[in-house]
C-alpha cells in the first residue's frame, strides 16, 4: 500500500515538472497564455500521457531502483530520449506540422533538467537520512555484474591448474623488456601451457610487422600492444590468422570501454571528470559511428586509442577465425587468449549500422532477414555460442548476463523500440503478428529435434507465445511453443486472437518484457 502511494506521488511530481516545463517554454516563446494554452491543451495532454506511460514502462518512475547518480542519469536520459523520439515519430506519421516542434523539444529538455535536479536532491536526502529499503538488495542482485565479475566466470580466466610448464627464457625476457616482470608473470601464468619455442613476441600496431615475421607458421603469437591502437584491426587479425597453424594461439590485450570510463572518472576531480567523459564519449563513441562525422573523428584522433567494448574485441577475434579460450584482467587491461579454429569470415560493412538485418530461420527452414534496430555492440553476433557456453539462458530464453547489449539497447528492448522495423517483415509476408519466435541458427540448434521439425512448418511471429505463458528455461519455452502450435492447428484465428491479448495483458500488468 505504501509502495503504491509512493508511486502515485512520484507520478504526480513528474506531471507537475512536465507542466512547469510546458508553461516555461510558452513563456520563453512570449505568446499569449490565454489564447495559446486552450488551443494546445489536447496536444499537451497527449504528450503528458505518452510521457508518463513510457516512463512507467521504462522504470524511470520506480524511484527505489535509482540508487546512485549513474542509475539516475542513465534512466532519465535514456527514457526521455525514447519519449521524444516516439513523439517525433508520431508527429511525422500523422503529418502533424501544426504544433511547433520547439514546444516538444523545449518542454522535454526543461523537464529532463528538472527531473535530474529533483532526483539528485532525492538521493542526497536519502543518503543523509540513511534510509534502508527492505528490498534494496533485490535491485543490486538484478543489476548486470561488472566486467571483472563476468570475466571471472569465463572459461579458464587465466588460472592454470596443470602441472608447471617450462617456458623459453628468451620469450620471458622479450615480454619483460616490454611490460616488466610483474605483468610478465601474469601473462606467462595465463599462456604457459600453450607457449612453445615457435612463439613470436611483438609489440606492434602494424600489419607489416605481422606479415614480415620470418617463419611461415607459428604455434603462438603474443602481441603486447593494445588492440585499441591498431588501425584496420580486422585486417591485422586476418594477418595474425595467416601466420598461425591450425590450433595455433594468439594473445592480445585491450582497454575496454568500461575500463576507460573508470580511468577517466578516477583521473579528474568530481564534476570535471563527468564533463571530460561526456566530451570523450561524443568524440570517441558517437562521431566514429556516423558517416558524416567519421572524418572529424579521424582527423582529431588518427584512429588511435579507439574505444572498444569487451564484446566487440571478442567478436572481432571470433570473426577472424579464433575461438576464445581465456580472459583475464592483468593490470588495467583485459587480456585474451584465443585459438585459431578456421579461416576468417568476411567483414560485414554495415557492422555498426543502427538498422540491421539478422539471418533467422523462417518457414520451411528458409533463412529470412529479420529487421531490427541494433541493440548490441558491433561484432556481437559472432560470439553467441561463446556467451551461451559461459552464462546459458535465463527465464524468457534470453542469455543471462548478456554483456553484448548496450545501455541504450537495454532500454530499447524494454519498450520494444528495437523491434519496430520487424513490421517490414510483416509487410513482406515473412512473419505474422503472432507466432513462434524467429531463431538464429545457433539458437535453433539448442531446441529438441522434434520441436525444430514442428516449428519450421509455421510462419514465425512478431509476438511469441512466451509472453502469454511466461515459461521458465529452454524446456519450458519449447513446451509453450508446442502448446501454442497444437491449439493453432485446431483453431488458427481464435488461438492467435486469444494469445495476442493474453500476451499484452502480461506485458502491461505482469512485467513480461525483454531484458
Amino acid at each position: 500500500m505504501a509502495s503504491q502511494k509512493l508511486k502515485t506521488i512520484i507520478i504526480f511530481v513528474d506531471i507537475l515538472l512536465l507542466t512547469v516545463s510546458f508553461f516555461t517554454i510558452i513563456w520563453i516563446k512570449d505568446v499569449s497564455l490565454k489564447s495559446y494554452f486552450p488551443a494546445q491543451l489536447p496536444f499537451y495532454s497527449g504528450i503528458a500521457g505518452i510521457w508518463i506511460l513510457l516512463s512507467l514502462i521504462n522504470g524511470k518512475l520506480f524511484i527505489r531502483k535509482i540508487i546512485d547518480l549513474t542509475s539516475l542519469f542513465t534512466r532519465v536520459l535514456s527514457c526521455n530520449f525514447i519519449i521524444v523520439s516516439t513523439i517525433a515519430l508520431l508527429m511525422f506519421i500523422f503529418r502533424d506540422f501544426y504544433h511547433p516542434r520547439v514546444v516538444v523539444l523545449g518542454t522535454a529538455l526543461i523537464a529532463t533538467i528538472l527531473e535530474l535536479i529533483t532526483g539528485s536532491l532525492f538521493l542526497a536526502v536519502k543518503r543523509a537520512s540513511e534510509q534502508n529499503y527492505e528490498d534494496a538488495h533485490n535491485y543490486v542482485r538484478s543489476a548486470m555484474p561488472d566486467e571483472i565479475e563476468l570475466v571471472k566466470e569465463s572459461n579458464g580466466n587465466g588460472v592454470q591448474t596443470n602441472k608447471p610448464t617450462t617456458v623459453n627464457s628468451d620469450i620471458i625476457r622479450e615480454i619483460e623488456n616490454e611490460v616488466g616482470p610483474e605483468v610478465t608473470r601474469e601473462i606467462i601464468k595465463m599462456t604457459c601451457r600453450n607457449v612453445t619455442d615457435h612463439t613470436a613476441v611483438l609489440s606492434t600496431t602494424t600489419i607489416f610487422n605481422i606479415s614480415g615475421l620470418p617463419n611461415q607458421k607459428y604455434d603462438y603469437i603474443i602481441n603486447l600492444r593494445r588492440v585499441n591502437d591498431i588501425l584496420k584491426l580486422d585486417d591485422f587479425l586476418n594477418a595474425v590468422n595467416s601466420k598461425l597453424g591450425f590450433k595455433g594461439y594468439f594473445f592480445c590485450c585491450c582497454e575496454t570501454k568500461d575500463q576507460r570510463k573508470s580511468r577517466i572518472l578516477n583521473k579528474f576531480p568530481p564534476i570535471v571528470n563527468y564533463i571530460y567523459y561526456t566530451f570523450d564519449f561524443i568524440l570517441k563513441r558517437v562521431l566514429p559511428k556516423l558517416k558524416l562525422t567519421y572524418g572529424i573523428y579521424y582527423f582529431i584522433t588518427h584512429g588511435r586509442n579507439a574505444v572498444l567494448s569487451r564484446a566487440e574485441v571478442l567478436g572481432r577475434l571470433s570473426r577472424a577465425g579464433f575461438l576464445i579460450k581465456q580472459e583475464l584482467f592483468i593490470g588495467n587491461l583485459l587480456c585474451v587468449e584465443a585459438c585459431k579454429a578456421s579461416e576468417p569470415l568476411p567483414v560485414n560493412e554495415n557492422i555498426a549500422s543502427p538498422l540491421i538485418a539478422l539471418p533467422r530461420i523462417g518457414r520451411e527452414g528458409n533463412m529470412i532477414k529479420v529487421y531490427k534496430f541494433r541493440t548490441m555492440h558491433p561484432y556481437s553476433e559472432y560470439i553467441q555460442n561463446y556467451v551461451y557456453s559461459l552464462y546459458e539462458l535465463q527465464d524468457g530464453g534470453k542469455f543471462r548476463n548478456d554483456f553484448r547489449i548496450t545501455t541504450w539497447g537495454a532500454v530499447c528492448r524494454k519498450i520494444w523500440l528495437d523491434e519496430l522495423p520487424m513490421f517490414i517483415n510483416l509487410i513482406k509476408g515473412d512473419m505474422k503478428l503472432f507466432g513462434v519466435r524467429p531463431l538464429s541458427k545457433q539458437y535453433f540448434e539448442l531446441y529438441d529435434e522434434n520441436v525444430r521439425e514442428r516449428r519450421i512448418k509455421y510462419k514465425p511471429g512478431l509476438i511469441p507465445p512466451y509472453y502469454a505463458d511466461m515459461p521458465a528455461g529452454l524446456e519450458g519455452i519449447q513446451a509453450s511453443e508446442m502448446k501454442y502450435l497444437d491449439s493453432y492447428d485446431k483453431h488458427p484465428l481464435i488461438t492467435d486472437f486469444r494469445y495476442f491479448w493474453k500476451s499484452w495483458y502480461n506485458i502491461l500488468f505482469r512485467n513480461a518484457r525483454s531484458k
